[in-house]
Order: structure tokens, then C-alpha cells, then sequence
């Protein structure tokens, strides 16, 4: 199974104020696709520090992928992708660059993302949008290059396809 963490990054939903619903269509996505394990589950406020801190915990206790959804926009408290930088070691646009170009196929909005994707230690964290339906999109984009990813990362295939 592949430990998956969805992170919710909202100040209205972490308030109460507004229902979670982005983060339950990840946790539908694992579902339907199979092989993950959800092992948290957290809604937190658009604050650098507390994403920071939330992104590195996830990876010390070595959650394989982080799924962020929220604040990758240009509003001045979308600060997502900023705090992403801070924790990850390695980046990985190539997972923010398919989603932002299969979602230029839908709308020209997707030019506004700012997302980004990295690694830290075997965590592979990937911000998504804050839109249920554009999380379904991209995560469908992503899909078979993120489980590919995971296996190499964690060593249980190499670069080339060979198991190890």
C-alpha cells in the first residue's frame, strides 16, 4: 500500500466555516484507484509556517505522497507553493507541468497555478488546486507516472524498471 496524506490548506474550511470538499475528492481518487492508504487527514489555514510545519511532519514520519489542495493562486494568503519550497530537497515539475498543460485544455485559468512538486527524504509532495472538479482532472493526468514514482523512490523498482 502507498501512504497517502491529504493536506486541506483553507482558512474558511480549517475555521468551520466552509465544508471540506476538495479533500474528500483525493480520498474518493485513492479509493477508486486502489493500492493507497489514507493516514491523515488535516484541514489548516493558508499560514507559510503552519504548511511548513504540517509538510514536515508528513515526511518525517515518512508518508510516501502528500496531497496538498488550496492556495496556489495569486491571492495574497495562497502561500502553498511557497511553503512547499521550503521543505522539499528535490523538485519535480514534471507533475505540475502536465496538469497545468492538460488543464490549459479546459480553461485558460490554469495559467494562474502556481503549483509545484518535490521530494523530501521518500515523500513526494504535489500541490493540487482547491477545485474538486480540477483535482479529479489532475490527479487523472498524473496517475500512472505518480504510482511509477513512488516505486522508484522507495526503491522498490529502479529507474530503469527493474525490481530490486
Amino acid at each position: 500500500m502507498i501512504s497517502v496524506a491529504i493536506v486541506t490548506i483553507s482558512d474558511r474550511s480549517s475555521r468551520g466555516e466552509r465544508e471540506d470538499i476538495s479533500g474528500p475528492a483525493i480520498k474518493s481518487w485513492t479509493q477508486d484507484v486502489g493500492g493507497f492508504e489514507i493516514v491523515e487527514e488535516v484541514i489548516i489555514p493558508d499560514e507559510f509556517e503552519i504548511i511548513k510545519s504540517t509538510l514536515l511532519k508528513l515526511c518525517e514520519s515518512e508518508v510516501m505522497i502528500i496531497l496538498t489542495t488550496g492556495g496556489t493562486g495569486f491571492s495574497q494568503r495562497d502561500v502553498t507553493p511557497e511553503a512547499t519550497l521550503a521543505v522539499i530537497q528535490r523538485l519535480v515539475p514534471g507533475f505540475t507541468e502536465a496538469m497545468r498543460i492538460k488543464s490549459l485544455d479546459i480553461t485558460p485559468h490554469a495559467m494562474l497555478s502556481r503549483a509545484v512538486s518535490g521530494i523530501r527524504g521518500k515523500s513526494l509532495i504535489i500541490n493540487l488546486p482547491g477545485s474538486p472538479k480540477a483535482v479529479r482532472e489532475n490527479l487523472k493526468v498524473i496517475q500512472k507516472a505518480l504510482i511509477h514514482g513512488i516505486e522508484i523512490l522507495n526503491a522498490k523498482i529502479t529507474d530503469c524498471g527493474s525490481a530490486e
